[in-house]
């Protein structure tokens, strides 16, 4: 059986007798989990169990999005809420190491919550730099207004989650903060000039490219390639992620089920591997368009295998200790000053 290079999402709490077999038989590197899929601790460490048990790899990756703020996919009651980015950077304003180390601490406490359930990558930080005048799709997600803000806060929580043997993933490169529309729902065309773009937009990434794992935006850039998003253009990822950014970190797509990609399923996959992507993602768990993905995804090997493989080898077996009890009490203690 080998490998195949996509990630999937499954349909519910726990898997169904079709999704066993279609996972034992497609093998996807890794899989993704949403607030479907989550019901209690103990359900999801079994889910993470059989999910890793379909493909026969103990080491199978299992991603979240648990940034804090309103995307978080554990939460009440049996994990505590976190704060969005934007909470970080508005904590001490005038003290930005005590912003950092907060961060760290945030994220931390993240990866504590989710190494005891068994998941293992985190789709955190967003590096993304919101403009005057973007959709609100990143908004308080961000970690500030500056590329620099952001590249400190967004290493800071990275730290923090590695440091909880949790490994990151940034996104959305190459940036994602001045889109005008929601990639979910239509595709964003960001017409600022390549100049401005390298200045603040891609600055963050550039700044963060020894991260293991990346996640594309599903935006044009018309002044580097006006016909196709970043995700399925060879453009962008070639001169620009892989050149301008300098980013030689495992490169998945966002959601190929977002509606800013037009195309089939097969289509789209195509598409994100022929422009360079290392991994497909599809999250929605719909038997049918993961199987049009795993038949479009490649046999995970070369560049991207060597990739996967270096991402893998950074998991920290043995986190960094922590005291959850005491830690989530100064955080406590550090957003209730700006309640």
């Amino acid at each position: 059986m080998k490998t195949r290079a996509f990630i999937a999402g499954c349909s519910g709490h726990e898997l169904t007798p079709d999704e066993v077999a279609f996972f034992k038989e497609a093998d996807p590197w890794g899989f993704i989990l949403f607030r479907r899929n989550v019901d209690s601790p103990e359900q999801v460490r079994a889910l993470c169990a059989s999910l890793r048990e379909a493909v026969g790899r103990e080491d199978a990756p299992i991603l979240i999005d648990q940034e804090g703020g309103r995307v978080q996919r554990m939460g009440p009651p049996h994990w505590p809420k976190y704060p969005s980015g934007s909470t970080y950077g508005a904590l001490h304003a005038n003290d930005p190491l005590v912003q950092r180390e907060l961060a760290r601490l945030g994220a931390r406490l993240i990866a504590h919550d989710l190494r005891s359930v068994g998941v293992t990558v985190d789709c955190l930080p967003v590096l993304d730099v919101p403009s005057p005048g973007a959709h609100d799709v990143i908004g308080d997600r961000a970690y500030g207004r500056t590329p620099e803000k952001v590249a400190v806060l967004g290493r800071a929580a990275a730290e923090g989650l590695m440091a909880g043997g949790v490994l990151p993933v940034v996104k959305h490169i190459p940036g994602h903060g001045r889109a005008g529309a929601d990639s979910h729902l239509a595709l964003p065309v960001v017409e600022a000039s390549r100049e401005e773009l390298e200045r603040h937009d891609f600055a963050p990434f550039r700044m963060m490219t020894d991260m293991p794992l990346a996640m594309t935006a599903h935006v044009v850039y018309t002044a580097i390639d006006p016909d196709r998003p970043a995700t399925t253009s060879p453009t962008v990822i070639r001169d620009i992620i892989r050149g301008h950014i300098g980013y030689d970190g495992l490169l998945m797509t966002d959601d190929l089920s977002m509606k800013a990609l037009s195309g089939s399923f097969r289509e789209k996959t195509e598409a994100a591997f022929a422009a360079g992507c290392d991994m497909a993602l599809h999250c929605n768990g719909h038997m049918e368009e993961m199987a049009e993905v795993a038949e479009a995804s490649p046999i995970l090997e070369g560049e991207a295998l060597r990739r996967a493989q270096a991402a893998l080898a950074r998991i920290r077996h043995e986190p960094e200790p922590l005291d959850p009890v005491d830690a989530r009490a100064r955080l406590d203690a550090a957003l209730a000053m700006i309640a």
